[in-house]
Formats: structure tokens, sequence, C-alpha cells
């Protein structure tokens, strides 16, 4: 009976001492193992074989990259403007020994870091370059963070500014300058447009004024090669001025107009046309013409 005591005691002895004995670090992790609390080694994922309680390992270590995001800091700029900067930091651990012996509180020390950096580096710029040079501010954020951090076995991935706030005053002023610069931009795209118009009206006008004097011109061409080829005799121009008149007194302004004398022959040569007209119909002899 005592046998069988002692055995199972050995047992249970040995499964606890087994247990003890292996661990199995999961991917992206690393075991930090310390043997009579002095470092040893570091533990990669997989299996892994401790003496117990000889060796200990440390809390597990995530290798991943990390985000942490850093509450908004008041910042002063150049220009004595004070404004509000939230940013966001991403970070992955390279020397689990370090970031366990070196620091001790990672994040702590990197959101400190982050704020005295971050005054630093807006305090030497305007409030304009800080909201139009954001990625410039994140490249020097980034160097400076991550050489002060690769003591303690932390690269700094990339650093994010996530929002700046200035304060309400400047904030209302900037509205209003981004107002008046849609409706300057808008009163240049108008005036654009009505030029355009413009042009095109005045091309267009020009185009039918050519066309105009083009038809006008060919159909004077036109009468002209038929007056020379019909041979018109002066009777026929006479009667032709004489159907001009009432287009001359058509407007309403013309209340006085003066005959040209190519008027007054018009005149005479219908008068001549219609005497010798009647002088052959009437069968009176015609008035013999004055010596």
């Amino acid at each position: 009976m005592v046998v069988v005591i002692a055995v199972v005691v050995i047992a249970i002895v040995a499964l606890f001492v087994a247990s003890r004995s292996i661990r199995v670090i999961p991917q992206a992790r690393a075991g930090v193992l310390e043997r009579l609390g002095r470092y040893s080694r570091t533990l990669d994922p997989g299996l892994n074989v401790v003496v117990p309680f000889i060796e200990r390992v440390r809390p597990l270590i995530d290798l991943r990259e990390q985000v942490v995001n850093f509450k908004p800091q008041p910042v002063i700029t150049q220009d004595n403007v004070v404004v509000s900067i939230e940013t966001v930091l991403y970070f992955t651990i390279t020397d689990p020994r370090s970031a366990t012996y070196e620091i001790a509180s990672p994040l702590q020390a990197i959101e400190q870091l982050t704020v005295t950096t971050l005054r630093n580096v807006i305090g030497g710029i305007t409030l304009e370059e800080t909201l139009t040079s954001r990625e410039n501010v994140n490249t020097e954020l980034r160097g400076v963070l991550d050489e002060a951090t690769g003591k303690w076995g932390i690269r700094i991935n990339r650093v994010e500014i996530k929002s700046v706030d200035p304060p309400p005053d400047i904030k209302a002023a900037m509205e209003k300058q981004m107002r008046a610069e849609r409706d300057r931009r808008a009163a240049i795209l108008t005036a654009e447009g009505t030029k355009q118009s413009a042009v095109l009206t005045a091309e267009g006008a020009r185009q039918a004024a050519i066309l105009r004097a083009e038809g006008e011109a060919k159909a004077i061409a036109t009468v002209f090669d038929a007056i020379h080829k019909g041979g018109v005799d002066q009777k026929l121009l006479s009667y032709q001025y004489l159907q001009m008149l009432p287009q001359l007194a058509a407007g309403e302004a013309n209340k006085v107009f003066v005959i040209p004398s190519e008027f007054t022959k018009a005149f005479q040569g219908i008068g001549d046309a219609l005497g010798a007209h009647d002088d052959g119909n009437s069968g009176r002899p015609a008035r013999p013409a004055d010596k």
C-alpha cells in the first residue's frame, strides 16, 4: 500500500515538474528567460524546455506592430498660436531583452517623448506650415523618436498627426478665408464663362456678317451680269429708280429726304416713255420737238 502511494506521489511530482519544464511560445511572441533572477536567454516561438524552480519565464512580449493613440496635446507654434494636436504612433519591439530591462514603462516613455518632440518640432514652424506640411512633421517626428527608442529595443515605424485643432477664433477666420476664396474662384469662373460666351457670340455675328456680305456680293454680281447681258436700256433703269422711292421713305425717321438728280432723270425718262406711248395709241400727231 505504501509503495502504491509512493508511486502515485512520484508520478504527480514528475507530471508537475514536466509541466513546469515545458513552455510553448506562440507565434509572434517572445519569452525572456531568467535563471536565478538573471537574464539567461530569449525563448523563440515553439516548444522550449526550462529548468523548473531555477529558470523563470517573464510575461510574453508581443512582437507584432502595435498602435497607440495619444490624447491631444496643446502645442505653441512659431507664430504664438496654441493648437491641440492628436498623434498616432506605430511601433514594433525588435529586442525583447532591451524592452524588458532598459525601460520600465515603454508606452509611457514613448508618449512623453512624443509630446516633447512634437512641441520642439511644431515650435519651429508656423500654423500654416503645421496644417499644410503634416508629412514633413511626421517624418521629423519619426526620425527623432526612432533614434531615441532604439536603445529600448523598439522601432518606430510611423508617426501620424491625427488632427490639428486651432483655437475657435482662428478656425472661424480660416473658414471665412476659405469661403472668400471659394467665392473668388466662382466669380472668376463666371466671368470666364461670360467672356467665352461673348467671344462666341461675336464670332457668330462676324461669320454671319461675312456670309451676308458674300451673299450680297454674289447677288450684285448676278444682277450686274444680267444687266450687261440683257442690254437694259435707260427706261428700265428709270423704272427701277421709282421702285426704290417707297423703300427710302419707309423709315420712321425719314421725314424729309432729297431726290437725287438720277431720280429726276428717271422721271424725265419715264415721262418721255409714257408720252411716246400715248402718241402712238391716241392717233394724235406727236408734238414737234423744240428746236
